[in-house]
Parts: structure tokens; C-alpha cells; sequence
């Protein structure tokens, strides 16, 4: 490796990840995943140098194995399970799942392929690598830390100067601009702002001893997908029903987007309502997808005051105001801010994401309220379930209140 390891911990993820897997090794162990990544990014260039030192890093992620210290943080985290804990502690990343290419023009090609509960686990860890390759190999680097230092220093500043009055979490550790940089940015945001509640990454709530947080993200629904016994457009149904067995109402906030909100709230019924703490938006308007929520739980004649709508769709600080301002009196709201936090230099971002694709040899797909977002390797199936979820909707749009 040219690059110092990127990769120095397994607790270097997001929380999410530990809680679905923790589902899936409880439930569905028999399942295979194939994940692909893709940058959204138009022009992006991958050097030779750059995807050797890809390489070299996920050789070396594929070395790490959980310490005691890092198995006993888990096992503090109240809904995480000790039979889990003990798994973690035979667990570790296998090499041969991932296979990497380049070609010709510098596109990046990864695609990890595995057991679900193994192949799930990379995602996190391959995209902190790739970002950290692209960026220290492609620009100056101590040029992006000043940059990030500046606008960091900017952040705090209207933070104690009361610009900003709503509370968040770090969630940015998909995309940061570096491991050592992320590090100072939770710090710092958890030390000066008075307003950073937590943040996803567990290494680094383990380290400054914060709150981790999250709770599933699109995978865990689309993961129904690919189960012959699940109709396409019930796998929110069946993904909240082991998620409350799983947690009991504990560690529950619904991703509403997957296969569109329409259709989620479908499946979040009185009983689900009242099961979980909340619900997240990732695409679509906010503001309108706010409204839509609200009026759900009135729906069920529930107090939207005593749930959470937290936002998690790319958000800077501005955009996170103006909502909280907007709802803050009739619902309890919160936010997950990630690449504004983790990589805001005068260089865009990637925009990197490695999604699952396939369960069981079945292709899958995230079907969200923003069509740019849907990721999905099989056009057939997209438009099967396309139809799937249009037929559901339109049968059901007129049932009452269950």
C-alpha cells in the first residue's frame, strides 16, 4: 500500500449495518447477495495507481478481526444481542467475495458477492476506501484539509452563534473526505455545537462516547425482494414485521422509501403506527412528504407530536433549518446530515453508492419517491414491480382504516 490503512477498525461503519445484520442472522442466514457499486458522478477517472491501492486496502481490511474491546461496545448497545456478538466474534471480511476491474476510460467496477450477512457488511467499508484512494490520490490533500478546516470552523461558528437551533447526527462516514478528517469533524461537531446528537459510526461513538445511530436502510426491504414466499409489493409488510420481533419497539425508525412512501404507508397500520418511534425520509419533497406523515398518524388518531420524522436526504445545514422550523411544533424532528459534515471542501463529492442487486439469483431493486435514486440491473424487473406496486395501489386505494 502507498497509503497508510484506511481501514483500521470493523466498528468503522455504520450502525445500520449491525442492526439489520443482526435480523438477518436471526432469520435468514440462507440468503446470497450480489452488490454493485456506481458513482453517479459524470467524468470521474480511476487511475491504475488508484485502483491497485483500492486493491491493496481491501486486502487489508480482509486481515482485521474484532477485538474484545470492540465486541464488549457492542454488547453495551442495549437491543444488540449477545448469540450476535459471539457470531462477530468468528466473523471477518472474506477476500474472495469481492472482485474489483477497471476499465479502459477509469471507470471503477466492485461488486461483492456472498452470503447476505457477510456480502451486506462490505458496503460501508469499500466506499470510505474508495473516497479516501480518489481523493489523496487525485488532489492535494493538505489543500482539501484547509478547505474542510475553513468550512468546518464556519459550521461551529453558526452553530454557538444560534443560526442554527435543530439537533442532528453525524452521518456522513459513506463519503468523508478521509478517516482522520471524519474523526475531527465528530469531535468537533459533539464538543461545539451543543446540537450533534450521535453519530452512525460506531468506532467513532465508541471512541468520544456518543450515541450511535440508525436504524435499516433500503437493502433490508429490498433483501424481501428476493424471497419467493413474499409478494413484491407486500416486503414492507414482512420487513417491519421481523424488525418489531427482532427489537420489540426498541432501536425503530421505518424507512419510508424503498418501494415509494405510497405503498409504505399501506403497510404501516395502526399496529405498526404504534410499533415504531418513527419514520425517515431519504427522497422525494420533504415538505411534502412531511405533510403526508402527519396526516397518517392523524389517520390512526395518533399525536404526531410524539414521533419522529427525521430527514436524511442530502442535507446541508440551511435545508435541515428550514424543516425543522417548518414542523418542529407538530412532530418531534431530527436529522442525519452526512457528506455536508464529512467531505465539504472546494472539490464536489462523490457521489458513490454500492447497492444490492440480486437475492438468491433474484434481481431486486429500490424503487424510491426520487427517480434519479432507483438502482436497478434487470429493466424487466423494474417494470414487473413498477406494475406491482401501481396494481396495489390502485386496488387499495380506496380500503379504510385497519
Amino acid at each position: 500500500m502507498k497509503l497508510d490503512p484506511i481501514i483500521i477498525s470493523l466498528l468503522d461503519t455504520d450502525l445500520y449495518k449491525f442492526n439489520m445484520n443482526q435480523v438477518i442472522f436471526h432469520k435468514h442466514t440462507d440468503l446470497s447477495g450480489e452488490y454493485f457499486f456506481r458513482c453517479r458522478n459524470e467524468g470521474i477517472v480511476f487511475t491504475p495507481e488508484m485502483f491497485d491501492e483500492i486493491n491493496a486496502q481491501i486486502d487489508h481490511l480482509c486481515t482485521l478481526r474484532f477485538t474484545k474491546e470492540e465486541l464488549d461496545y457492542l454488547r453495551s448497545i442495549r437491543f444488540i444481542k449477545n448469540d450476535y456478538v459471539e457470531f462477530l466474534r468468528l466473523w471477518h471480511p472474506i477476500r474472495d467475495y469481492v472482485t474489483t476491474s477497471l476499465s479502459d476510460d477509469g471507470r471503477l467496477h466492485v461488486k461483492v458477492t456472498g452470503p447476505l450477512f457477510s456480502a451486506m457488511q462490505f458496503e460501508i467499508f469499500l466506499l470510505e476506501i474508495i473516497n479516501e484512494v480518489y481523493f489523496r490520490m487525485k488532489y492535494d490533500y493538505a489543500e482539501l484539509l484547509k478547505s474542510a478546516e475553513a468550512r468546518l470552523d464556519e459550521k461551529v461558528h453558526d452553530f454557538k452563534t444560534g443560526k442554527y437551533t435543530f439537533r442532528f447526527a453525524e452521518f456522513g462516514c459513506r463519503r468523508r473526505l478521509s478517516r482522520e478528517w471524519l474523526d475531527v469533524v465528530v469531535r468537533r461537531l459533539a464538543e461545539e455545537t451543543g446540537c450533534c446528537a450521535g453519530t452512525s459510526n460506531v468506532y467513532l461513538a465508541m471512541k468520544y462516547n456518543l450515541t450511535p445511530v440508525g436504524t435499516y436502510a433500503h437493502e433490508f426491504v429490498q433483501m424481501y425482494q428476493g424471497i419467493d414466499s413474499i409478494p413484491l409489493a407486500y416486503t414492507n409488510h414482512y420487513a417491519m414485521e421481523d424488525w418489531y420481533d427482532e427489537y420489540r419497539g426498541d432501536n425503530g425508525t421505518a424507512l419510508t422509501d424503498t418501494i415509494t412512501t405510497d405503498l409504505f404507508l399501506l403497510d404501516f397500520n395502526r399496529s405498526m403506527v404504534n410499533n415504531f418511534t418513527g419514520v425517515r425520509h431519504d427522497s422525494g419533497d420533504p415538505f411534502e412528504w412531511g405533510e403526508k406523515i402527519i396526516a397518517h398518524y392523524r389517520k390512526y388518531g395518533v399525536d404526531p407530536r410524539t414521533k419522529l420524522l427525521l430527514f436524511s436526504n442530502s442535507l446541508d445545514f440551511d435545508r435541515a433549518q428550514a424543516l425543522y422550523d417548518y414542523f418542529k411544533d407538530r412532530a418531534k424532528v431530527s436529522f442525519g446530515i452526512g457528506t455536508f459534515c464529512s467531505n465539504d471542501t472546494f472539490v464536489e463529492p462523490l457521489n458513490i453508492v454500492i447497492k444490492l442487486q440480486t437475492v438468491n439469483g433474484r434481481a431486486v431493486a429500490k424503487l424510491s419517491d426520487s427517480d434519479g435514486k432507483t438502482m436497478c440491473r434487470d429493466p424487466q424487473y423494474l417494470e414487473y414491480l413498477k406494475r406491482s406496486v401501481a396494481f396495489r395501489l390502485d386496488r387499495e386505494k380506496n380500503v379504510g382504516v385497519n
